[in-house]
């Protein structure tokens, strides 16, 4: 910290916090039942909602947690049993399920703060806190009941924990069951388990030559501690006694049935990993943080626990998305408050490099040159995607020349670039650059509270009147529209979720489906699973349609679907499907 840029005072940083945590509330909760954005969209799927929380919905409504063959709280049993809580309390509606993912975002801006501030000073903590609170993708994915914002909280409570072992090694327990809460609430947190062992392994070890060297093996050994304990108990309690559910789900189901592993999918996956929306909002931030990051890898053995696990967050995040599916924006949201932490640690010290890059010799620095060209490639594909966002080639093109042209400049005048980005910056200027992104962010959420609409909250009211209480409905947008009534919905996926049976669920009269932009959209498949139940009950007969919104024109429609048409009238509504 420069001498000339005082830190805050302990009060100023309390207020401060305090006030940043009221306009996070505020973002979070204001219009709970407002659709989320689809022009522009943040890569929220608005029916997923209803089939995430089905279990959930299941036991509070119905008294069973399972009522047929779709059963996410295999994958996501934290997520299920949190949003049981807030159904049990509050009823089952729409706005109790957000409730949350709103609460879970709070506490991560809350906790990024207070571990910023531990980390780097309490100036970089309020500036971690405010764009965190602020952050127009991470708020909108916090105002919606999905796992991905709950699952980016519980890592930032367990990286918190994480930073007070180093003077409180018992903490260390606290991070490892943070870091399971995580996994259990979606699978895709396994990197963030992994970084956490791992950086643990490394203090233990390292810790032998350090001079706090028993703290610190101390921590690292409660840390190993706090991942053996709660796994086991999880093992013991859950995985074990469920394990057929449990490897379908999270085996069969999300990852052998959905990406391909050859070298062209790979290569594919690296080129269009910065390519993403969430990157392009967070740009400032995502340059600032990487640029950082690069710079604390030359002063590795330094680090603080903290800044370990922050670069091992975005490390190995980036590597399981690149080994699993980069394709889909909901897989980023967890970088988010990675690399808010590491643009404020940045900001807060007022050097966006540590002075030590510059004295590199350039021949040890050219060992880092895929590093830099990736990482180059990263921030520069993740701005010129304005100019192409339906595009890839264009922006894969232009961002790897971008990237060889940096990288030539960079080593051919080493270390005059590392040396510019290594000049103290001024507080004032520090505060003021965090203040417009914060500012910046808030417009984009004014923007999208003047256009705001209530089409699929309406839509599932809608249901509601049309169908009295426990009709079962098939389809996964009866699931998406189930949350404003009492409808028992009938999940299709394909080759799971009530699939071998679908198209003799003669007890399920009605069907629920997209007909614009398509027929069966919600599938976004080129053949959708729900047109094999519509084709086995030729005599269909569509007696309502719905407006909703979910692409870009907002003018999107569902349909219900008598399967009977005008056929008999005592067709069940309720029971076994007829053999």
């Amino acid at each position: 910290m420069s001498e000339a840029a005082p830190d805050l005072s302990a009060s100023v940083f309390r207020w401060m916090l305090v006030a940043i945590l009221l306009l996070g509330a505020l973002l979070r909760t204001l219009f709970p039942a407002a659709d989320a954005p689809w022009n522009p969209a943040v890569g929220i799927v608005w029916h997923d909602e209803g089939a995430w929380v089905h279990n959930a919905r299941n036991k509070a409504m119905f008294g069973a947690w399972s009522l047929d063959q779709w059963n996410p709280m295999y994958i996501a049993p934290v997520f299920t049993g949190l949003e049981y809580v807030s159904f049990r309390s509050l009823g089952v509606g729409v706005r109790q399920a957000r409730i949350v993912p709103e609460i879970c975002g709070l506490v991560a801006v809350w906790l990024l703060g207070l571990g910023v501030c531990r980390v780097g000073g309490r100036r970089a903590g309020l500036i971690a806190a405010a764009l965190l609170a602020t952050n127009y993708f991470y708020v909108m994915w916090d105002r919606t009941a999905l796992m991905e914002g709950p699952m980016a909280a519980f890592m930032v409570m367990s990286w918190y924990c994480y930073t007070r072992a180093e003077e409180s090694p018992r903490w260390g327990l606290a991070a490892g069951a943070g870091a399971l809460l995580a996994f259990f609430t979606k699978a895709a947190a396994a990197f963030f388990v992994a970084a956490i062992a791992l950086d643990a392994l490394t203090s233990f070890v390292m810790s032998r030559t350090s001079t706090s060297g028993s703290r610190t093996r101390t921590a690292a050994l409660w840390t190993i501690a706090g991942l053996a304990i709660f796994g086991a108990l999880a093992l013991a309690i859950f995985v074990l006694p469920n394990w057929a559910d449990y490897r379908f789900y999270n085996w069969q189901m999300s990852v052998t049935r959905k990406p391909s592993y050859d070298l062209k999918s790979l290569i594919d996956r690296v080129t269009w990993f910065p390519l993403q929306d969430a990157f392009t909002r967070t740009w400032f931030v995502l340059a600032i943080a990487v640029v950082h990051a690069a710079g604390l890898l030359v002063r590795w053995r330094q680090l603080t626990s903290g800044e370990r696990l922050l670069v091992l967050w975005v490390g190995l995040g980036a590597a399981e998305l690149i080994l699993h599916d980069a394709g889909n924006e909901r897989r980023f949201v967890f970088f988010i408050p990675a690399f808010i932490a590491l643009a404020a640690l940045a900001l807060g010290r007022l050097r966006i490099l540590p002075g030590e890059v510059e004295g590199i010799p350039r021949r040890r620095a050219l060992l880092s040159l895929p590093l830099v060209l990736y990482c180059a490639y990263f921030v520069f594909g993740a701005f010129v995607r304005i100019a192409f966002l339906r595009e890839i080639s264009p922006n894969v093109r232009i961002a790897a020349a971008l990237s060889i042209i940096v990288g030539t400049v960079l080593f051919a005048t080493w270390p005059r670039i590392p040396r510019a980005l290594s000049t103290p910056l001024s507080s004032r200027a520090a505060i003021l650059l965090a203040l417009l992104l914060s500012v910046g962010n808030i417009v984009q959420y004014m923007q999208w509270a003047v256009g705001r609409s209530y089409k699929n909250y309406e839509a599932s009211r809608e249901v509601g009147r049309l169908l009295p209480p426990g009709t079962l409905v098939h389809g996964k947008l009866a699931n998406g529209l189930a949350l404003e009534n009492r409808i028992r919905p009938v999940f299709v996926g394909r080759g799971f979720g009530n699939y071998d049976d679908r198209k003799t669920r003669d007890d399920v009269r009605y069907i629920l489906t997209y007909i614009a932009p398509s027929l069966g959209y919600e599938s976004q498949a080129h053949n959708p699973v729900i047109l094999d139940v519509i084709d086995a009950y030729p005599e269909h007969k569509t007696i309502a349609t719905l407006d909703v919104a979910e692409t870009a024109t907002g003018r999107d429609r569902a349909a219900l679907i008598d399967k009977f048409g005008s056929g008999p009238q005592n067709v069940p509504q309720n029971g076994r499907a007829k053999n």
